[in-house]
C-alpha cells in the first residue's frame, strides 16, 4: 500500500468516527516524492479542481470537490471554521454579462492536499453533509498518472484585436486621456493558439512551474477539458490577522540574454518617467481603495526592480492595518481591479474597456486565491491562459498613458505573453532539434 493510499484510508476512518462538532481532519502523508501534486491532481475525477502555489513556493495546495459554494465573500466568511480555507476568485467586472463566465466562484473543498515546506498533509473539511464527503473520499485515486511531457505543435495564431484595431484603440485611448478625466487605461489582447493535438491546462502549468520562478501558480477547473491557469508575479493582497500587504506592480521592460544589455534595460526602466508615473498611478489607486478599510498605510518610497524570466517590472510595497470591524468581505472587490489591470480613474477606465475591447476578459485580470479566519491571499490573474482541448487563449495587457506608442505597447504584449507561449514554442524547437 502506498503512503498516499494509506493516508486516504486513515482519512476515511477518521471521518467515519469524527464527532459532530469536528470540522476539519488532517492526516500526514509520509515520504511523498517531489512535484507529485499536479500529476496526482490530474488523475482525480473530482470537480471543481483548484491548484495553488504561493509566490515563495513554501506552500502548495490541491483542492477538490465542493462542500459549499459562494458567489460573495461575506457569506463565505460567516461559515468558516478554525483552519478551513475557501478558494476561488472574482472575474474581471463588466456592467453587462459579455460571456458565460461566472462573475465569481468560491468554494469550501471536500479535500485538500497541502504541502507546507516539505511536509504534506491530506485534509477533509467536514460539514453537516458527511455523505457527500464520504463519496468524494471514495472517488480519490492514490495513483499518480505521469503528465504528458511532449507539447503539441502550434498550427495557427490569431490576435484579438489585430494590430490595426489595436492601433486604433490606443489612439482612441490617448485622445480620451487628453479630452476627459481619464489618466490611464489598460488595454488587453487575446491571442488564440490552435494546436495540432489537445493540451491539458495542468500540463502547461507544470511546464510553467519549472520555468517561471518567483510567481504564484494557479489552476481553476470546473469541468473536464476546460481550465484557467496562470503564473503571475503580482499579489493583490495578503492578510495576516489585521495586517494587510499589497503592492504596485506596473512599468515593464523585457529581458536580454546578455548581462550587460539586460542591466542597461533595467537601468532604463528604473529611471523612465513614463513607467515611474504609471507605477505611481497604481500606488495612488491602491491607497485610495484601502483608505475606507485601513489605517497606518505605508508606501515604499522608491520603486524597485522585479526581474522575471522574460520581463522585469517596477514594484512598490504597500502595508496597512485593518481598522476595527473592517468589512473583510468587501476588501477584495474594493482593490480589484487595480489601476495596473484597468486604469485610473477606475470607472472611466472600465467603461472604456467595456466599450472598446473586442473580447471578454473573463477570469483574466481578475483575482484568484483564498480566505480563512486569520489569513487571506489573492493574486492578480495575469500571465494567464484559458485552455480548451487543442485551443489556447493567452492574455496580456498594456497600460496606455501619455507618451504611449501603439507599436511599442504591442511588443510589450508579446513579451508578457511569452511567459507561457515560450513554454510551447521553445519546447517545439528543442524537440525538432533532438
Amino acid at each position: 500500500m502506498s503512503h498516499l493510499e494509506n493516508a486516504i484510508k486513515q482519512l476515511e476512518q477518521q471521518v467515519d468516527s469524527a464527532p459532530s462538532d469536528v470540522c476539519r481532519i488532517e492526516v500526514e502523508v509520509a515520504e511523498v516524492c517531489v512535484d507529485f501534486a499536479l500529476p496526482w491532481m490530474s488523475n482525480q475525477p473530482i470537480f471543481p479542481k483548484f491548484y495553488w502555489q504561493s509566490r515563495d513556493a513554501t506552500e502548495e495546495v490541491v483542492a477538490l470537490g465542493q462542500a459549499r459554494t459562494f458567489s460573495e465573500l461575506n457569506p463565505a466568511y460567516s461559515v468558516l471554521n478554525q483552519g478551513q480555507r475557501i478558494w476561488g476568485g472574482y472575474a474581471f467586472p463588466y456592467k453587462e454579462n459579455k460571456t458565460r463566465c461566472l462573475g465569481a466562484f468560491f468554494f469550501l473543498p471536500h479535500i485538500e492536499l497541502i504541502r507546507r515546506d516539505k511536509r504534506w498533509v491530506l485534509v477533509a473539511n467536514l460539514t453537516e453533509d458527511r455523505t457527500a464527503l464520504r463519496r468524494t473520499i471514495n472517488e480519490l485515486r492514490a495513483e499518480i498518472a505521469p503528465l504528458n511531457s511532449s507539447v503539441p505543435t502550434v498550427t495557427e495564431v490569431t490576435h484579438t484585436p489585430d494590430k490595426a484595431l489595436w492601433r486604433d484603440s490606443v489612439e482612441q485611448a490617448l485622445d480620451s486621456i487628453v479630452h476627459t478625466d481619464l489618466k490611464k487605461v489598460v488595454l488587453a489582447r487575446q491571442t488564440t493558439i490552435t494546436l495540432d493535438a489537445d493540451l491539458k491546462g495542468i500540463e502547461l502549468l507544470a511546464l510553467s512551474r519549472n520555468k517561471n520562478r518567483h510567481s504564484f501558480h494557479f489552476l481553476f477547473q470546473l469541468e473536464e477539458g476546460h481550465s484557467f491557469i496562470g503564473s503571475t508575479p503580482e499579489r493583490l493582497y495578503h492578510r495576516q490577522g489585521q495586517l494587510i500587504e499589497t503592492e504596485a506592480l506596473a512599468g515593464t521592460i523585457g529581458r536580454h540574454s546578455q548581462p550587460d544589455q539586460d542591466l542597461q534595460l533595467a537601468d532604463w526602466l528604473i529611471n523612465d518617467k513614463k513607467n515611474l508615473q504609471e507605477n505611481q498611478y497604481v500606488v495612488d489607486d491602491i491607497v485610495q481603495s484601502l483608505s475606507p478599510f485601513c489605517c497606518k498605510i505605508q508606501v515604499e518610497s522608491e520603486a524597485r526592480l522585479v526581474r522575471l524570466r522574460r520581463v522585469q517590472h517596477l514594484k512598490r510595497h504597500i502595508q496597512a492595518e485593518l481598522i476595527k470591524h473592517a468589512d473583510k468581505g468587501r476588501l477584495l472587490q474594493a482593490l480589484q481591479p487595480t489601476a495596473a489591470v484597468a486604469g485610473l480613474p477606475r470607472q472611466l477606465a472600465l467603461d472604456f474597456i467595456e466599450k472598446h475591447e473586442p473580447f471578454s476578459r473573463s477570469w483574466y485580470s481578475g483575482s484568484v486565491g483564498y480566505i480563512s479566519e486569520q489569513h487571506a491571499e489573492f493574486c492578480v490573474a495575469i500571465r494567464s491562459a484559458l485552455v480548451q482541448k487543442n485551443t489556447l487563449h493567452l492574455f496580456a495587457g498594456a497600460g496606455i498613458v501619455p507618451g504611449s506608442h501603439a507599436d511599442h505597447e504591442w511588443q510589450e504584449l508579446d513579451k508578457k505573453m511569452s511567459t507561457l507561449l515560450s513554454l510551447i514554442t521553445e519546447k517545439n524547437v528543442l524537440e525538432q532539434a533532438s
